[in-house]
């Protein structure tokens, strides 16, 4: 059973769902069992770029991973607000003015820090039991509350004649067609999202995402050793806490380290190069908080 990452560079067009389908396909048709698999956070079918696939007892760090920070790039094309925020909606307002990149630069420190952010009405937030992209749709009036969340850095990365691109690194439930419409706004205008690429989600990078092609490679034969990326490669972010096979058997059976020297915090407890839980120090005692249930190679 395999456990741990495949780093999807997700084209567009494509769900998310719909890739964690082609993952399960070719897992299937590679003459794996019923494999678990699950997504690091959704990215839009006109959104491309990294979206990580966990796979087997990965699937139990998938909640970190949507609650991870996220970088994007994204272009603004000034001019038109649609419906949508993005190119798939229809024009509901105009503007001549086309600011330039010395005057986007100027604004962008407004939108840097902990801000205040409408979500879009397309959106797959829920909306008394419903999405609202779905209740938008259908035309029906629906309130969405505006929430808080946190820009850590905003810059320009080029400008041409179709818009202004933008590279954000964000926290959780930002969203990117909110920010150029509110950006759009602040400069006395109006825009859209044309191009969106998430960069990084977490500790993945554009550098360790692959194809779709590659991924159906695995469904013809190629090795998974050759796509999948191990469990720990989505903790690498927190330290790392070393476990002799005694502390291990007891982390394995839930209970409580105590008289340990780490500071305070999450740590990945691992059994030699294994991990075996999730586990959160304060004041030298250690209780899990998730267990992965891996075979131990030193056992």
């Amino acid at each position: 059973m395999p456990h741990g990452w495949i780093i999807l560079d997700k084209p567009l067009e494509l769900g998310s769902t719909q890739a964690v389908g082609a993952v399960k396909r070719n897992l299937r048709e590679a003459g794996f069992g019923k494999v678990k698999v699950g997504h690091g956070g959704t990215l839009d079918p006109l959104a491309t770029g990294v979206l990580p696939i966990a796979l087997g007892e990965a699937t139990k760090l998938c909640g970190r991973m949507l609650d991870a920070s996220k970088t994007y790039a994204f272009t603004i094309a000034f001019g038109a607000e649609t419906d949508t925020l993005d190119l798939e909606g229809k024009v509901i307002a105009t503007s001549d003015v086309r600011p330039t990149p010395a005057q986007v630069a100027a604004v962008l420190p407004r939108f840097t820090g902990p801000v205040d952010q409408m979500p879009p009405a397309y959106s797959a937030l829920m909306v008394d039991g419903e999405r609202a992209y779905d209740l938008a749709r259908k035309g029906e009036q629906f309130e969405l509350k505006c929430r808080r969340v946190t820009i850590h850095s905003l810059e320009i990365e080029g400008a041409e004649d179709a818009g202004i691109t933008l590279v954000a690194h964000v926290s959780k439930g930002t969203y990117m067609r909110s920010l150029a419409r509110d950006i759009a706004r602040a400069l006395g205008t109006v825009g859209h999202v044309t191009m969106l690429r998430r960069l990084r989600a977490g500790p993945f990078t554009g550098e360790q995402a692959i194809s779709l092609d590659k991924l159906n490679e695995v469904g013809k034969g190629a090795p998974l050793e050759n796509v999948l990326l191990p469990l720990e490669a989505g903790l690498v972010d927190i330290p790392a806490l070393d476990l002799g096979p005694e502390q291990a058997s007891m982390v394995r059976q839930g209970r409580v380290l105590t008289g340990l020297p780490q500071t305070d915090g999450l740590h990945w407890a691992r059994s030699g190069t294994v991990p075996v839980a999730l586990v959160e120090l304060a004041g030298g005692s250690a209780t899990v908080v998730r267990g992965f249930n891996l075979p131990d190679v030193a056992e």
